[in-house]
């Protein structure tokens, strides 16, 4: 495990090399990020370019679940909860500083839903065979109302408990970046990809543009990746301008409120809601998570910043009015954030409803060899990594290696006792200066975890710090904007910005704060 420097002019250097790459990755998020590390790992000789920030878009929105999906097995969907309860015990296995057991329950209202959630849940149990966290199990009412005493009692007659897991999604994002670089690879964030690079008809390569400075990169691969999410059809046309639509646009969004509306350490799942999907009640970094929607949203234009609509955000609370016996309201809401889910097509084309799509994943190559990976979840993006490496190499042609993902360990696991709540290296960040100041009394960051994020982890702005190095605008955004000035202070310390660009900076982090809060 290396802890060497991030110097972004040092991986810069390295697109100057006219040597070509065996693979290039054109999107940070969960599957291209686990892509570089797969190809990595493999051996093969590894850049992956983002436009923005790592996990800046869908994979930092998520609900924060390594999980087999309940709600996929009512739809009957065995083999994708399969395979990712196989998933998810992997990663308990290689990133136990990042994903955790967490035990949810499924309250019941009547006796026939006790007995139907049961049955359910003793199904989930079996797929994750001997992998399985922990078996279901039935409680009665004085035990449900016991282990949620935030939850509403009224009729309650018991409910059924069983385990999953949980993490952060951008902070694994970034373990997965870090991973990568230790692996070989070159991962640089607002480089996008302006153009593809064509030879003989077979795509060869990318016009990269470096965000900060404008300078051009043309860099070829034998074999180019799109691992762009729900921006896949963007990149899709710059190889094929006549390429058909493969994804429709989902919005979820969840809500952040204090966690005395729901004390203890264990989660609630909402079975049904007026929408389709389950609503998940989830303790989260010292706060309760509300969460999710399914709103389908072909008509997006700002794919970058989705933001949360006035009827999601009233469908979370009404719902979790339904269940809690302290309704929260808008007043209560520390942060609200959106995230748009990279759905597979529907054969129907009715673009009416996307809670009933699958996250199944799809591996698609164009007739002039661009490889696009799309859809899946967060759960399953190391089957997904496999899967697509494994056909860069015959797209590629390059010399096959085995896949050694399985069992690879991610940076920094396991943890070292005593490491913070982001699963940053305690010891390294106590050498640090500002080590025991934190940056706001309701937020558990300190300044030496900025210069860290800066030095490390290839933050670049302040929204990079907030949002997904120590997750500040999701856990409260009002506290969060509160640290902009100072955090701008540390970024002229370690990266001397330019005055202009250290104002553009503090400029944008507002505005983001401004989105998180839910005021214009």
């Amino acid at each position: 495990m290396s802890n060497a420097p991030f110097i972004r002019e040092d991986s810069l250097a390295r697109l100057r090399d006219s040597h070509p790459w065996d693979i290039l990755i054109i999107g940070g998020g969960a599957s291209g990020l686990g892509a570089a590390v797969d190809a990595a790992a493999r051996g093969y000789r590894t850049l992956l370019v983002e436009a923005r920030d790592f996990a800046s878009g869908t994979s930092s929105c998520s609900t924060k679940l390594i999980h087999g999906g309940v709600r996929y097995l009512r739809q009957g969907d065995i083999a994708m909860v399969r395979h990712a309860l196989l998933e998810r015990a992997r990663l308990l296995h290689n990133a136990p500083h990042l994903v955790h057991p967490l035990a949810f329950i499924i309250p019941a209202w009547r006796h026939f839903d006790r007995l139907l959630y049961g049955a359910g849940l003793t199904m989930y149990d079996l797929l994750a065979g001997s992998q399985n966290m922990a078996h279901s199990r039935s409680l009665n009412r004085q035990q449900v109302i016991d282990a949620l005493p935030g939850l509403r009692r009224t009729g309650l007659c018991g409910g059924i408990r069983y385990w999953d897991g949980q993490f952060d999604d951008a902070r694994l994002a970034i373990t997965l970046m870090r991973t990568a670089t230790d692996l070989g690879a070159t991962c640089l964030n607002y480089l996008p990809a302006t153009r593809l690079i064509k030879a003989g008809g077979r795509v060869a390569g990318a016009i990269l543009r470096d965000a900060e400075t404008g300078e051009e990169f043309e860099v070829q691969a034998r074999v180019v990746i799109n691992a762009t999410g729900v921006h896949a059809d963007s990149v899709r046309h710059l190889d094929d301008s006549n390429a058909a639509p493969l994804l429709t646009p989902s919005q979820g969004i969840h809500l952040v409120v204090d966690a005395d509306f729901l004390p203890g350490q264990q989660a609630i799942l909402v079975p049904e809601t007026e929408d389709g999907r389950v609503m998940f009640a989830i303790p989260w970094q010292g706060k309760v998570l509300l969460g999710t929607t399914d709103t389908p949203r072909p008509e997006l234009t700002r794919l970058n910043d989705p933001q949360p609509l006035a009827e999601e955000i009233d469908f979370l609370l009404r719902t979790a009015a339904s269940v809690l016996t302290r309704p929260p309201t808008r007043a209560d809401i520390r942060s609200a954030f959106a995230g748009l889910r990279p759905l597979i097509h529907p054969d129907n084309k009715d673009g009416k409803s996307t809670a009933t799509l699958s996250r199944e994943h799809a591996v698609l190559v164009s007739d002039s060899g661009l490889i696009t990976i799309t859809g899946g979840k967060w759960t399953t993006y190391r089957l997904m990594a496999e899967q697509v490496i494994d056909r860069a190499i015959e797209v590629g042609r390059l010399n096959a290696v085995p896949c050694p993902t399985q069992s690879l360990k991610l940076h920094a696991s396991p943890a070292q006792p005593g490491s913070d709540v982001y699963g940053t290296d305690a010891h390294q960040l106590a050498t640090l200066p500002g080590h025991e100041q934190p940056l706001h009394p309701a937020l558990p960051c300190t300044e030496a975890m900025v210069r860290f994020a800066i030095r490390h982890e290839a933050a670049r702005t302040i929204e990079d710090i907030l949002a997904r190095r120590t997750r500040a605008l999701f856990r409260d955004a009002a506290a969060a904007e509160a640290t902009i000035e100072r955090i701008a202070g540390l970024f002229a310390e370690e990266l001397h910005p330019s005055p202009e660009r250290l104002t553009a900076m503090i400029e944008a982090a507002h505005d983001s704060a401004r989105r998180f809060r839910l005021s214009a």
